[in-house]
């Protein structure tokens, strides 16, 4: 079944049992939930644990998540990795195992010329028939992509290319792609919804959020979708002091403060990492997280 791309797009989280194998009947119940919610569709990012994830795990990912999802919306799956011939082989999974369209961070750990980036994208592109969301992430992991070269690969490969622009400052990030592909590429915001409003304004086409915020989120969507700014404010500022309290963590700050959330809204059993970690709550951040969460869901009454 083909499914546009479009709209509120969730990363999914990853839960984990307690010895910190995939929970898949959690993730179900996850995926459930998020339809529910009225998501579009779903993800598997970074904010998954994608960098914690086995090979083997990620090559058999694709195939259960659309067995999950079961025909409601599209799936699309981040495929980056530190070699070309690894990024094709979770793409080449991905596309043998239903995914509506791949998402690619460059590797992580060193930065790469444009003709190396190049090189790797259309590798991408061979390997797979499918859209190829290209990730610039860099305002937490890897390294900033030019927006002329950005541009480029979508004028030599059209509406193949999707883009998820997470550069620092984003908006104007945004706004430089949107201009430099004639307001006609499709592009994906992520912060969490901290910058949901600002990017809506510059011609998104859809957001790419946790689920441990998704009623406000999606909320947060439609209130933009039908230029109801009161209510889109009443339920933004939560969310945006909310995501504040993540990016002080970069990943791990969102991953950790996700599987809180999800824990205290019954979905998640436990609250189990994979390790190492590099950010941990401590009693006054929780604390205000529940003060926020409390004021999110005044919001959404």
């Amino acid at each position: 079944m083909s499914h546009e791309i479009k709209d509120v797009l969730p990363v999914v989280h990853m839960p984990y049992t307690d010895d910190q194998q995939i929970d898949h009947t959690t993730l179900q119940r996850e995926i459930d939930y998020l339809f529910e919610l009225g998501a579009h569709g779903f993800c598997l990012a970074l904010v998954s644990d994608l960098l914690r994830l086995t090979a083997a795990e990620r090559m058999a990912l694709p195939a259960a998540l659309v067995e999950m999802a079961a025909g409601r919306g599209p799936v699309i799956v981040n495929v980056g990795a530190e070699s070309t011939a690894q990024a094709r082989a979770y793409a080449r999974a991905a596309e043998d195992g239903g995914a509506a369209a791949v998402m690619a961070i460059p590797p992580v750990s060193r930065a790469l010329g444009e003709d190396e980036l190049r090189v790797y994208f259309e590798a991408l592109l061979d390997e797979v028939t499918l859209p190829v969301m290209v990730q610039d992430a860099s305002s937490y992991v890897g390294n900033p992509m030019g927006i002329e070269f950005q541009a480029s690969l979508f004028a030599d490969h059209g509406d193949r290319i999707l883009f998820k622009p997470e550069a620092t400052p984003l908006g104007p990030c945004i706004s430089a792609l949107r201009d430099a592909t004639g307001g006609t590429a499709a592009i994906f915001e992520g912060s969490g919804g901290v910058l949901l409003m600002d990017s809506f304004r510059r011609g998104i086409k859809g957001t790419i959020p946790g689920v441990e915020l998704l009623d406000g989120t999606t909320a947060l969507w439609r209130a933009l979708v039908a230029g109801d700014e009161e209510h889109a404010y009443r339920v933004y500022f939560p969310i945006c002091a909310l995501c504040t309290l993540q990016l002080q963590g970069g990943l791990d700050g969102f991953i950790v403060v996700e599987r809180y959330l999800m824990h205290k809204r019954g979905l998640f059993p436990n609250q189990v990492h994979r390790g190492p970690l590099s950010y941990f709550l401590d009693d006054e951040t929780r604390a205000e997280i529940d003060r926020l969460f409390g004021l999110l869901q005044q919001a959404l009454d």
